[in-house]
C-alpha cells in the first residue's frame, strides 16, 4: 500500500468517527428537504414558478447546502487542526507528504458531498415526486464544477486561517452569505433580477442558477459555468500560494 493510499484510508476512517461531520454533510441536507417537504404549500403547483412547486426548487439547494457545510465548516477546521498540532510538519519526515494529506481531505469531502447529493435527489424523487433533472449531462457537469469550486474555496480558507479558531471564525463569516447565495433562505430564481445578477458571481449562486436551468431541461448558461471554473482556478491558485504546512 502506498503512503497516499494509507493516508486516504486513514482520513476516511477519521471522517467516519466524526458524528457531527457525518450528520451535517451526509444527512442534514436530506433532512432539510424532508422537513420542507412536509409544508403543504411547498407541495402545491404554483403558476409563479412556471408550473413547478417550491419543493422542486429545493432539491438542488439542499445539494449545495452539503457543499457549503463541507467547504466552510468541516475541511478548514480539520486542516487547521492538523497544522496547529504539528501533524503536517511531522509528515515531512515520512514517505507521506503533507500534500497527500490535503489531497485525501479533498477526496473524502468530495465523495461525502456526492453521496449526500444522491440521497437528496433520491428522497425528492421517491417521497415528494420531484422530477429528475431533464438535462442530465449538464446537471452532472454543474455538480462536479460546484464541488471543485466549493472545495477550492475551503482550501483557501484553510490557507488563510492558521489556527482552528481562525478557521471557525472565517468559515462562519462566509457561511451565512453562501447559504443565502445557494438559495437556502429564499430560492434564487424567485428573487429580483438585480439580486440574481449579484449572487451569480459567487460559486454557490452560479451553481444554484445553473442547476435550476439543467433541472428544467436547458443547458446551463456558459457564464454560470465560467464563474465556477474561475472560482476553482483562482481559489486553488491563491490557496497554493498562501498555504503553510506549519
Amino acid at each position: 500500500m502506498s503512503a497516499s493510499t494509507a493516508l486516504l484510508r486513514s482520513e476516511v476512517r477519521l471522517f467516519g468517527r466524526e458524528p457531527a461531520s457525518v450528520f451535517w454533510i451526509l444527512f442534514f441536507p436530506a433532512l432539510l428537504l424532508g422537513v420542507l417537504g412536509l409544508i403543504p404549500a411547498f407541495r402545491d403547483v404554483s403558476e409563479d414558478l412556471d408550473g413547478r412547486r417550491v419543493i422542486d426548487l429545493y432539491v438542488p439547494i439542499a445539494l449545495l447546502t452539503s457543499m457549503v457545510l463541507a467547504s466552510l465548516q468541516a475541511m478548514p477546521v480539520v486542516l487547521s487542526g492538523y497544522r496547529e498540532r504539528g501533524i503536517l510538519r511531522r509528515l515531512h519526515a515520512t514517505p507521506a507528504r503533507p500534500s497527500a494529506l490535503l489531497g485525501a481531505q479533498l477526496v473524502v469531502h468530495a465523495v461525502a458531498v456526492l453521496i449526500s447529493g444522491i440521497l437528496v435527489i433520491a428522497l425528492g424523487r421517491l417521497v415528494f415526486d420531484v422530477p429528475l433533472p431533464r438535462e442530465v449531462p449538464g446537471y452532472a457537469l454543474v455538480v462536479l464544477l460546484a464541488v471543485s469550486a466549493a472545495l477550492a474555496t475551503g482550501a483557501l480558507v484553510s490557507a488563510l486561517a492558521r489556527t482552528v479558531k481562525a478557521a471557525q471564525a472565517l468559515g462562519m463569516t462566509l457561511f451565512f452569505p453562501m447559504l443565502f447565495a445557494s438559495g437556502v433562505y429564499v430560492p434564487i430564481t424567485v428573487l429580483p433580477d438585480a439580486v440574481q445578477w449579484a449572487v451569480a458571481w459567487t460559486p454557490f449562486g452560479a451553481a444554484s442558477l445553473a442547476l435550476d436551468e439543467a433541472a428544467v431541461g436547458d443547458w446551463p448558461s456558459w457564464p454560470y459555468l465560467g464563474v465556477l471554473v474561475a472560482w476553482t482556478v483562482l481559489a486553488t491558485s491563491a490557496a497554493a500560494r498562501w498555504f503553510r504546512w506549519e
